[in-house]
């Protein structure tokens, strides 16, 4: 089963990168990004890449430049999420046959989004708008369009927000911070695909 969750790695250190993914992608977490505001982030991404690149979608966050989608491209990304909604990002990461998740908020990003190509869209930051807020949009956007929901989201609302119509989330500082123990990463992702599978139910 792939579940429709994005691992957050903000923080990671590349000496970390491969067994922190490791027990991510054992517990059933196959997307994982690692925010460019990380240290030394396509390092990480270049590692995780190589071990499993095959079994799980790795990439990068926090991209805001078309130079920035190329070199994660380099690193073996595959997996391009932003914050904001930028034309020039969205269409260069399409044009490389790289996913496409820009960071939206309003209907009239949201439909620029899809418009320019992207793959999906990141309600970001969730919390601001609500499950009502995506419902709302939910019903104007096109019924296929997949909608991560991140920021302010983890296990214990899970329910309320595949309620509200989203596809899927981005999971950073309930499931992943750099001060955390690989068994504490590892029970931590279970719990959230325990969540996440039951939510679905």
């Amino acid at each position: 089963m792939r579940r429709s969750l994005i691992a957050i790695l903000r923080g990671m250190e590349p000496s970390r990168a491969v067994a922190v993914a490791e027990v991510l992608i054992n517990a059933g977490i196959t997307r994982i990004e690692v925010p460019l505001n990380s240290p030394d982030p396509l390092e990480s991404v270049a590692a995780i890449a190589a071990v499993y690149g095959s079994r799980a979608l790795i990439g990068a966050g926090t991209v805001l430049s078309v130079d920035e989608v190329t070199r994660v491209r380099r690193a073996g990304g595959r997996l391009i999420v932003s914050p904001n909604c930028h034309r020039k990002v969205i269409e260069t990461t399409r044009g490389y046959g790289l996913q496409s998740w820009p960071g939206v908020m309003t209907p009239t990003e949201a439909f620029d989004a899809l418009r320019w190509g992207a793959t999906g869209l990141k309600l970001f930051p969730a919390s601001l708008v609500g499950p009502g807020g995506l419902s709302a949009m939910r019903a104007v956007l096109p019924a296929e369009t997949a909608i991560l929901a991140v920021g302010g989201v983890g296990p214990d609302n899970f329910a309320e927000w595949i309620d509200a119509g989203a596809s899927g989330f981005g999971v950073g500082s309930s499931l992943y911070s750099p001060n955390m123990g690989i068994d504490e990463i590892a029970t931590r992702a279970r719990d959230a695909v325990t969540a996440y599978d039951e939510a679905l139910r």
